[in-house]
């Protein structure tokens, strides 16, 4: 096994599912995962999912880095956070509100939980 890994989509196998069903708030969203790493609390891969709502819950902190698409996160206060192309982000656990997909959206993830 290499020490170096790059992060693609290429070569691994991914794995489909939705939003459970008391989550989802609007649209039938598909989620699309690659898992490259998963080693003591620690996951990181590719994820992509297209538009819809789902009410989410951070007890995790997660690192991501928008590829593609736009999504918004609105938090239980109102506040809402634009994530397109190109942005990198912090969720901290703590962290409860909607993630909205607006448009298909592609992201690098890092998640220690």
């Amino acid at each position: 096994m290499s020490l170096i890994q790059p992060v693609t989509r290429e070569g691994s196998m991914p794995e489909e599912e939705r939003p459970n069903p008391d989550k989802l708030v609007s649209g039938d969203p598909v989620h699309t995962t690659w898992n490259l790493e998963e080693v003591d609390g620690l996951y990181c891969g590719m994820w992509q999912s297209t538009p819809g709502a789902w009410r989410v819950s951070y007890a995790e902190w997660e690192y991501v880095h928008i590829l593609s698409g736009h999504s918004i996160l609105r938090s239980e206060d109102g506040s809402e956070t634009h994530l397109r192309g190109g942005d990198s982000y912090i969720i901290r656990p703590g962290f409860a509100g909607v993630w909205e997909v607006v448009e298909t959206t592609l992201k690098d993830y890092v998640i220690r939980a």
